[in-house]
């Protein structure tokens, strides 16, 4: 090999290795935007940001972040681990938690404790799955492990309907938070615009996020990640600061029970808990995966203390009148409540680029070799941009956040994070499983399955019926 081959090959090396570690930094809150961290750890996307033939030795698109013989070096340490999935986890959940409480009634914080034991197994048991084939380093993978190409085509399913349904729910927040956030803006349109002023602000907030769409490159994408978890801390502070220092009383008590109210709450509580399709990468990415379980407990242990202490506050401050969103119940003329407001509109606007992304790199990977680095841009962009229109014309015309997350809590992240992870195990592992855990898996199956089906049609019966009282 020549001497100018070997500094070539140096060359691309050293970009694929700066690549990689640029994406790891990344930790993401909600859920499309968690498999966006996925899809852009496989492979080897330096190359493919340059056009080039991947010369690392692996065919494109089937590298997977973590591998032996690739370039990534695992090395996330337990605390870093609990960061990353805390991070994770944490989104429009918290928004919700009061609202869920408040209308099932105090008791319900039960049925938000459980979900969170059922769904910190099922990390667990996806860290089983990974243990049992090296190779696996994707949700998707897990599935291709048990079922093969249908298992992969039944993961992927799943996760592009979760961020489909979460991106139309964030821009149904950005609406709503955005008309308080600026309460004032009254915008003269001619009769022929059938668009109010909110909506024509949120269509212009969208507006400016969508060139986000374009993006090709990965440490621009780490920023909004970045972004995105800046702005959750701030929701959760400003809403603490209100229930500890801002001088309002405890509107009442809490109702006990409400069983009516549980089949659309549990999709709200199911949805605060998934991420589930980021935590392969969780693990691969650290130093000592024996120590995935131990991150999982620890993980889910903060975040289910984090939602019932938010979820308490909220509905004992403001009780019956408390909003789907707790940021719309908050004092608006107070300085924390401006803050957590805009804090709930830039999240959405940072979410955009990176829920596509998983979306656009395999885009990308199925456009033939002789498109250019130009027109692989122009395609994902004017896909993504058609489906963001699409995204914004849907959250306009269902504007009701509590029902379009309970139903995508209860028709997609009860399989993702509850039924899946325990088929796939069961597939996988059945030889080692004992009987007990066979019927623990079984049980899980049964109650996600329950929840999903109970609570899809109680989350679809409320929204036709709210839809058809606003019309």
């Amino acid at each position: 090999m020549s001497n100018s081959e070997v500094e070539h090959a140096t060359s691309l090396w050293r970009s694929c290795v700066g690549s990689l570690r640029r994406k790891q930094v990344a930790s993401e809150t909600v859920h499309g935007a968690r498999l966006a961290m996925v899809e852009l750890r496989r492979g080897c996307d330096s190359c493919v940001e340059e056009n080039k033939i991947c010369k690392c030795g692996i065919e494109n698109g089937e590298a997977g972040f973590g591998s032996a013989n690739h370039h990534a070096k695992a090395n996330s340490s337990f605390a870093h681990s609990v960061i990353n999935m805390v991070g994770m986890l944490i989104g429009l959940g918290q928004l919700s938690t009061p609202y869920a409480l408040e209308n099932g009634g105090w008791t319900t914080v039960f049925l938000l404790v459980g979900l969170g034991i059922i769904c910190a197994y099922t990390s667990h048991i996806i860290g089983k799955c990974l243990e049992e084939d090296p190779d696996s380093k994707t949700y998707q993978d897990i599935g291709q492990q048990a079922f093969g190409a249908w298992g992969r085509a039944l993961a992927s399913a799943f996760i592009y309907l979760e961020i489909f349904f979460a991106l139309v729910s964030y821009t149904i927040s950005l609406h709503d938070n955005l008309a308080l956030a600026l309460p004032g803006a009254r915008l003269g349109l001619p009769p022929s615009v059938p668009l109010s002023s909110p909506q024509l602000l949120t269509s212009v907030a969208v507006a400016v996020a969508l060139p986000s769409l374009w993006l090709r490159d990965l440490s621009s994408i780490s920023f909004l990640s970045f972004g995105g978890i800046l702005m959750s801390l701030l929701i959760f502070s400003t809403i603490a600061w209100t229930a500890a220092f801002g001088g309002l009383g405890a509107d009442g008590g809490l109702p006990v029970l409400r069983l009516r109210k549980i089949p659309g709450i549990s999709g709200l509580y199911i949805f605060s808990f998934a991420g589930h399709i980021v935590f392969p990468n969780i693990y691969k990415a650290m130093k000592d995966p024996s120590q995935f379980t131990k991150v999982s407990i620890t993980s889910f242990s903060l975040v289910t203390i984090l939602y019932t202490s938010l979820a308490f506050m909220g509905a004992k401050l403001f009780g019956p009148s408390v909003s789907s969103q707790i940021t719309l119940s908050m004092p608006r003329h107070r300085i924390a409540t401006k803050m957590a407001l805009w804090a709930v509109v830039l999240t959405p606007m940072t979410k955009y680029a990176l829920e596509f992304a998983p979306f656009a790199t395999q885009l990308e990977h199925s456009l033939p070799p002789s498109v250019g680095s130009r027109g692989r841009t122009v395609v994902r962009g004017a896909v993504g941009s058609l489906l963001l229109v699409v995204i914004l014309a849907l959250a306009l015309s269902v504007p009701y956040f509590e029902h379009v997350l309970a139903l995508t809590g209860s028709l997609v992240s009860s399989g993702i994070s509850v039924v899946i992870p325990c088929i796939f195990y069961l597939r996988i592992c059945w030889q080692r499983v004992s009987k007990r855990r066979v019927l623990l898996n079984g049980v899980i199956i049964v109650v996600g399955i329950g929840f999903g089906v109970v609570g899809t049609l109680s989350s679809f019966k409320s929204l036709v019926e709210t839809m058809r009282r606003s019309h």
